[in-house]
């Protein structure tokens, strides 16, 4: 039996065997009377099933909590914090399921006490058993392998690597001598003495597959396709990287590297980092999105009575190991004459009331929803446009170590104003904030956003009363 069905049947019987065991305990007199007299709770009757009414909740239980994991018992060991956040996702799911059941099916009733006792346990201990059997070493030596599309530095690093090495990925014309556009398939190794494991498309299977621990990175440039989206599916494995020297400035690294590998820092910040970052995320875009409902229905009547375009304004916006999403505001800008919005203010697409909220800020309202969702923070670095991601590539060589975290609402460099207009000093900032990010230094960068907002705010008001 290879390891993923290994994986599949551990993960499985380890789903059955907690749900059993919370159910069991969450019935069980004891835990049903000490819960009865707390408050608030002893309102709720306490009624635990016994016999064949337990062995049935027990089951369906089971049954439909095993049913809403089935994302996870794939065998594809993802970062702790995503393991938790989607382990907790499919609680909630089947607690919602099972609250259902029992409102629409009273030949079923799971005990309103019983729910309530339930839920938390199951919340801690599922995606606790998941990160623990992904995490539990497997008494072998690390693994890793090579990736990359260089023959030449492919057969330097395997000198370098100090870790046993299971073999290497790479096109197949990447070790063909001959200069022929065919590939060479006869040469297994390469000159290299390793297996090789297939094409750069087989990165995701090979990882899972070996159980890879690290993987050494050996492209001839760091361009987006391929260099990055190696390191993607790195990050979305929890796999380690190494890279050579020659590259590190277009990754991020440790502050202080010595030999001719480098450890990339794919996961730039703690466990404990993402928890309360995410945390404040969602609490900030949560309770502004509903103080400013208000103003969101104003702003969009007023857009709306312009009449001069759409509402929103979309455009897409470089993020993650070089992927892209789209990110939206309130239209401050009349459309062109072909019906586009843009961002260019030339001709008389200027209008007063795009002015007021560019100035305000107030324009960058709906980009929280994509914060409450997960898709921004509410500080880290400013998504830059796609379109104008190679210029700012060729600025300098830094501009893609943002891509290792997620973009912001605001960050240490707009504080600072420090635009894409000087890349270079912006990327400064951004790095500076990536290597040091931390509650309160968030706090710290949204209280000074604040009262920079207050401030352009004044301005303009000074501005109107001096015109009069």
């Amino acid at each position: 039996m290879n390891g993923g069905w290994r994986y599949r049947l551990a993960s499985v019987a380890g789903v059955v065997a907690l749900t059993v065991l919370v159910v069991a305990l969450a019935n069980s007199s004891l835990v049903q009377s000490l819960l009865g007299s707390l408050p608030l709770l002893n309102r709720l009757p306490v009624d635990s099933p016994s016999g064949m009414e337990g062995v049935f909740e027990i089951t369906v239980t089971v049954v439909v909590v095993t049913a809403v994991f089935i994302p996870l018992y794939k065998p594809r060991p993802r970062r702790i914090v995503d393991t938790v956040v989607l382990g907790q996702k499919r609680v909630l799911v089947a607690m919602l399921a099972l609250a259902t059941i029992g409102y629409f099916d009273y030949t079923y009733r799971l005990p309103r006490l019983t729910l309530l006792t339930v839920a938390p346990l199951l919340l801690v201990v599922l995606p606790a058993w998941f990160v623990w059997i992904r995490r539990r070493p497997s008494g072998e030596a690390e693994r890793a392998i090579i990736v990359g599309d260089d023959p030449d530095r492919v057969k330097q690093l395997v000198e370098e690597v100090d870790i046993p090495l299971l073999g290497y990925l790479c096109p197949t014309v990447a070790f063909d001598g001959n200069g022929d556009t065919e590939p060479a398939i006869a040469i297994t190794d390469g000159g290299t003495g390793l297996e090789r494991l297939g094409g750069l498309s087989r990165i995701e299977d090979v990882l899972v597959e070996y159980d890879v621990d690290t993987v050494v990175l050996a492209f001839e440039h760091t361009d987006r396709a391929e260099f990055f989206g190696a390191l993607d599916a790195c990050y979305e494995h929890g796999v380690a990287v190494k890279v050579h020297r020659d590259h590190a400035d277009a990754v991020l690294t440790e502050d202080i590297e010595v030999g001719t590998l480098v450890d990339v820092q794919v996961e730039p910040w703690d466990i404990q980092d993402y928890v309360f970052k995410r945390g404040f995320d969602v609490a900030f875009a949560g309770t502004a999105l509903f103080v400013l409902s208000p103003v969101i229905a104003l702003i969009a009547l007023a857009i709306k009575l312009e009449g001069n375009g759409p509402i929103l304004f979309s455009q897409d916006r470089t993020y993650l190991f070089g992927e892209t999403f789209t990110v939206y505001k309130f239209r401050t800008l009349k459309p062109d004459p072909d019906g586009e919005v843009g961002t260019t203010f030339e001709g008389d697409r200027e209008t007063p009331l795009g002015n007021f909220l560019r100035t305000t800020h107030l324009d960058e309202i709906p980009q929280l929803w994509s914060i409450l969702t997960g898709g921004m923070s509410v500080v880290g670095p400013r998504p830059a446009q796609t379109a104008l991601e190679d210029d700012f590539e060729a600025e300098t060589a830094q501009w893609r170590q943002r891509w290792f975290v997620k973009p912001g609402l605001t960050g240490l460099a707009q504080i600072n104003e420090a635009n894409s207009q000087n890349p270079r000093e912006k990327i400064q900032y951004d790095i500076q904030y990536i290597r040091n990010q931390g509650l309160w230094y968030d706090l710290k960068i949204v209280i000074r956003q604040l009262w920079k907002v207050f401030q352009d705010v004044l301005s303009l008001v000074w501005d109107s009363e001096g015109e009069q």
